[in-house]
């Protein structure tokens, strides 16, 4: 047990710590020349194209040192903020990180929110330079930041870069140097902390684990503590490129376990494993439930569909433990499910997945955040949906989260960035100069709502991609909200209706109905769309109707012959539109999303 090692790759996104678990991957031959190819871990094809990690990924290297063999875990995790859940995760399965800074960008928010976490679970941080043969990069100046952030000497920070393979021997060997082998009895009760789960269609599903004390061996009876159920451990192993199965593991080591379990709900991340004949005397404490930020409806686009989506999003759940789902209905687009996400990315992400993994087409609503409603009785209801919303007599008031944003930055973008979070409601908490005056580091009290939409965006395109920004939730706040509904001739669209704050309403009632009047196809009769809050109507857009020339036949004659050849058209579309039910198109429940 003293020579396995157990640590993760913290980052902030796009600073390089894919390429550089490759190197790692490369230096100890856990790949072959010929498996090697760019960013190894990153499996999943969306990954590939966006040049982002979205799951953390595990994997085992053997590496020697003076004579010694030593076991190395390693877990590459993502940088971006929707994935934050997933760094958690990680962090509790390690007992040390290597902290990766672009040498080129400096520290960026999500740096310091992953460092926080790390420190907060007594991890051992190693601190390493990327992209160091760079021209644009910055070494000396980036080594002062992190020597200010963490307080280490200038020699404990390893100079590399992930394209070349320098400074990875140095990284492996601060590795075993410096993080602590982990901690635990072998001979005591079994005791292993499940940090992910993977489906696999032809053997059920797959659970990862950590194991903190005791011994598994392949056969064994086990419980899983939180929801109870009983196993056999029909194969156990570690996680190399591949799966590859072991007699036995014990205590300080990471791997998987294959119990052919088919129902996702069994197993929960953040579970624990013991044996049924000896079990531990308590489950592994620090496991936190996820809090959704952002909610959209998610619906199938044939209503038959319905239960394929359900086993569709349990099965995307047990590989993203972060996503929450529960079933509701809508007028307008029949049953669905009511998602909880971690922010916007997780939900286009969440939607790519459904629509390549399982064959999914489906519908999402604009996304909302959560509220509070008081009513005059004093009760509090949460209310995820607009259409959730009580009567507006009932409504005594109403609160929606805040939150405290953090958006670092070079001091050139300050004036944009000030003025787009100054006209999304918010407050300015300070500003202060770090690393030396060359970044500026301002922080904001928002409302949650109306980042959710476009904001992150819109500060990357102002700042040039240079900003970074990172959130937690500031508690609520009394708002005056309104609920902003849009009607098609006269029918509300339940789906396309929105809280909004009571200044922004008109416009963006206006904004909404000019969209949607450029993306609704013309029909044979006038479409009236509309925006309304409660009974009255703030704007109107109409699409015309497709009209055939009726008159055509009539050259010259007296106009009352023409007169009354359109007066019965008149009469048929009229008719027409008693009838006639107007399709919004899919593009048009996104275009919300994109207003500007």
């Amino acid at each position: 047990m003293k020579n396995i090692r157990n640590f993760c790759i913290i980052a902030h996104i796009d600073h390089g710590k894919s390429t550089l678990a490759d190197r790692l991957l490369e230096y100890t031959g856990t790949v072959s020349a010929k498996d090697m190819e760019a960013q190894v871990l990153d499996d999943m094809e969306l990954e590939r194209e966006r040049g982002i990690t979205i799951k953390s990924h595990a994997i085992q290297m053997d590496y020697a040192l003076d004579g010694e063999k030593y076991t190395l875990n390693l877990i590459d995790t993502p940088g971006h903020v929707d994935f934050s859940y997933e760094v958690s995760r990680s962090i509790a399965a390690c007992e040390g990180a290597l902290l990766i800074v672009d040498a080129t960008q400096g520290i960026q928010a999500q740096t310091i929110s992953n460092l926080y976490m790390a420190i907060d679970n007594d991890l051992e941080i190693i601190p390493v330079l990327n992209k160091c043969d760079l021209e644009s990069a910055n070494p000396d100046e980036v080594s002062d930041q992190i020597v200010e952030l963490l307080g280490c000497d200038h020699d404990d920070i390893i100079r590399a870069s992930g394209k070349t393979g320098m400074g990875v021997p140095e990284i492996l060997e601060a590795i075993v140097k410096r993080i602590p082998a982990p901690k635990g009895d072998p001979e005591a009760p079994l005791q292993a902390l499940i940090f992910d789960s993977v489906f696999n269609p032809f053997r059920g599903i797959i659970a990862y684990f950590k194991i903190e004390n005791g011994t598994i061996r392949t056969g064994d009876f086990v419980k899983f503590v939180a929801t109870g159920k009983e196993y056999h451990a029909d194969e156990i192993g570690v996680l190399k490129l591949d799966l590859s199965p072991r007699k036995e593991l014990s205590a300080g080591n990471v791997g998987y376990i294959i119990s052919g379990i088919k129902n996702s709900r069994e197993v929960k991340v953040g579970d624990t494993i013991t044996h049924v004949d000896r079990p531990c005397a308590e489950a592994i404490q620090g496991f936190q439930e996820v809090k959704p930020m952002v909610f959209a409806g998610v619906y199938p686009i044939e209503t038959e569909d319905f239960e394929n989506l359900r086993a569709s999003l349990e099965k995307l759940q047990l590989n993203d433990a972060s996503l929450t789902f529960t079933p509701e209905s809508s007028a307008a687009l029949g049953f669905g499910f009511r998602c909880g996400f971690l922010g916007l990315l997780h939900m286009e992400i969440i939607q790519e997945r459904l629509g390549r993994e399982f064959d999914m087409d489906v519908i999402t609503t604009v996304p909302n955040v959560s509220y509070k409603v008081y009513d005059k009785k004093g009760n509090v209801t949460e209310v995820h949906n607009p259409s959730g919303l009580p009567d507006l007599t009932l409504i005594d008031h109403i609160e929606e989260p805040y939150i405290r944003a953090s958006v670092i930055t070079t001091p050139e973008f300050i004036g944009p960035i000030m003025t787009l979070c100054l006209g999304k409601r918010g407050e300015l908490v300070k500003q202060e100069y770090i690393s030396g005056g060359h970044r500026m580091e301002l922080t904001f009290d928002m409302p949650l709502g109306e980042i959710v939409i476009d904001f992150y965006d819109k500060l990357k395109s102002i700042s040039k991609g240079y900003a970074s920004f990172d959130y937690h939730i500031h508690g609520f706040r009394e708002s005056k909200l309104v609920k902003l509904d849009i009607l098609l001739n006269g029918e509300s669209v339940d789906a396309l209706s929105t809280l909004t704050h009571a200044d922004n309403a008109v416009t963006f009632g206006r904004r909404m109905c000019e969209k949607l009047k450029e993306l609704i196809p013309r029909q044979q009769f006038d479409i009236a769309i509309q925006a309304a809050i409660g009974a009255k109507i703030i704007a109107r857009e109409t699409i015309k109707a497709v009209r055939k020339d009726v008159t055509a036949k009539c050259y010259g004659g007296d106009i009352s012959r023409k007169r009354k050849l359109l007066e019965k058209q008149k009469k048929g579309k009229k008719r027409m539109k008693q009838i006639g039910s107007v399709e919004v198109p899919q593009k048009a429940f996104l275009a919300v999303l994109k207003l500007d």
